[in-house]
């Protein structure tokens, strides 16, 4: 359909062919069966791009998408300096770039996602969205001890200088994080890949659900309330990072399936204190579920040594698949990130779909 031409006007003061256009464009209606949601004719418009931290998900959630990566060269100097090169045309192009700021490591991550950002700007792309599955620096959120620093604040200054228009997280660690940026945010959660599954595969007729600390009771109680579970909390004690005491247990847990929800494995330390209070108070069996599989040093051995049913992590960081063991699981979360790329790309509603 052309809209450029010179429609002229009618002895009677009407444009000619005016109305035609107008019916025409009202009734023309984007082919959602084309490209599995994003509609034929656009995708010279949207141009999604990947770090090096974990290109699986990234192909992963351009399959979703219909869509394939853009080319892009990303290599290291002898010094370790990064270079990025765009190797296709982005000016005026609405343009994502998925990079998880965690392992192998989170201030390389970083780097590297500004420097893409800042080639994209330089580039003129019309719209550029950092698209963040694990945000790296997120337990540094706040100023608890003299002379730290709030690192989480300084890499969102960073992402903004560097020319982002719009981020998309998953799962941040404090819901607070958001307002650290003055660009537009989107926080998406993976609530709804760990409801199917503990609706598909647990059996709840004896469960409660339990927030590992004070800080994850919000976190865990809308899974709770979608359960129609009850929920017990961990009252715990940190005295530095990686490193708790487990105080006490609010909520009756005896003779109970456990149902942990939390965001981030790390060491796996906070994890293994966990069970051994809950399984000294007379829970049964552990389920657990965490978004963000850090997991330093030999957590995939700890956790396959443990008491533990089963550990269901996401894909949001790269997974080393071959310690997984017989008892971690991976659940993906290329779905919910395809799904808002297509929404922020197509101007719809981001809320929709946190009850989808």
């Amino acid at each position: 359909m052309n809209l450029f031409f010179d429609t002229g006007v009618s002895s009677s003061g009407k444009t000619i062919g005016f109305g035609p256009i107008i019916r025409g464009f009202e009734s023309f209606h984007p082919n959602f069966s084309a490209y599995n949601g994003i509609y034929m004719g656009i995708t010279d418009e949207i141009l999604i791009l990947s770090g090096t931290a974990n290109p699986q998900l990234s192909e992963d959630v351009v399959a979703n998408l219909g869509l394939k990566l853009g080319n892009m060269e990303i290599r290291k100097f002898a010094d370790g300096e990064t270079f990025v090169q765009i190797e296709e045309t982005v000016r005026n192009k609405d343009t994502y770039v998925i990079q998880p700021t965690g392992r192998p490591s989170s201030s390389e991550s970083w780097m590297e996602l500004y420097c893409i950002i800042d080639a994209l700007k330089r580039a003129s792309a019309k719209r550029i969205t950092a698209v963040i599955p694990y945000y790296g620096y997120s337990r540094q959120d706040r100023k608890n001890e003299p002379r730290v620093p709030i690192t989480a604040k300084l890499v969102a200054n960073l992402l903004s200088e560097a020319g982002a228009h719009r981020v998309l997280a998953l799962d941040l660690h404090a819901a607070q994080i958001q307002g650290f940026f003055d660009i537009p945010v989107d926080h998406m959660l993976s609530k709804n890949v760990f409801l199917d599954k503990i609706r598909k595969d647990l059996d709840m007729s004896n469960s409660i659900i339990v927030s590992p600390d004070i800080g994850g009771v919000g976190r865990a109680r809308a899974i709770a309330k979608q359960l129609n579970l009850d929920i017990a909390i961990i009252d715990k004690r940190r005295d530095r990072a990686n490193e708790c005491e487990v105080m006490n247990i609010i909520g009756d847990v005896k003779d109970k399936d456990a149902i942990i929800i939390d965001d981030i494995i790390d060491t796996g330390g906070t994890l293994i204190k966990t069970m051994q209070a809950l399984k000294k108070a007379g829970m049964r069996r552990i389920y657990v579920f965490i978004t963000h599989a850090v997991c330093s040093g030999d957590v995939y051995e700890r956790i396959n040594a443990s008491d533990i049913e089963k550990l269901y992590i996401t894909d949001s960081l790269r997974v080393m698949k071959d310690r997984l063991g017989s008892k971690i699981e991976v659940l993906s979360v290329a779905p919910v990130i395809a799904d808002a790329i297509r929404h922020i790309h197509m101007e719809l509603s981001i809320s929709v779909l946190f009850d989808k």
